[in-house]
């Protein structure tokens, strides 16, 4: 009889402990790190994750709506990966960051959705 080892993976996670981790794409590249995760408080999922990306010590950092599913966490490294260029991500849909997007808006919810080609939460 062979038994095989399943990486034991928490289900679920303090939203604090994933915040400031590193975003990285598929060639090792980091992106950025996670700023905040925004909560539908009406269905209780997340609406996006926001990624800072660029600038100095938070200064010319530009922000991005992405999509949770669009990424994969791994628990053990603490870092996201996104399976995006760093040339694709920068003509991603931004916002600055005293001006953030109202995901009630779900012309605009829909934009960031099929940008990176995943299934909007509320469908």
């Amino acid at each position: 009889m062979t038994t095989t080892l399943v990486e034991a993976r928490p289900h679920v996670l303090a939203a604090s402990t994933l915040k400031g981790n590193v975003v990285k794409n598929l060639s090792g590249e980091k992106l950025g790190t996670i700023e905040e995760f925004m909560i539908d408080l009406d269905s209780g999922r997340i609406g996006y994750c926001v990624l800072s990306f660029g600038g100095v010590l938070g200064i010319g950092d530009k922000l991005f709506a992405i999509p949770y599913k669009a990424m994969t966490l791994d628990t053990r490294d603490h870092t996201f990966t996104l399976d995006i260029a760093k040339e694709r991500l920068e003509k991603a849909p931004g916002f600055d960051k005293n001006a953030w997007p109202d995901m009630t808006d779900r012309a605009w919810g829909e934009r960031v959705y099929g940008f990176y080609d995943v299934q909007p939460y509320w469908m």
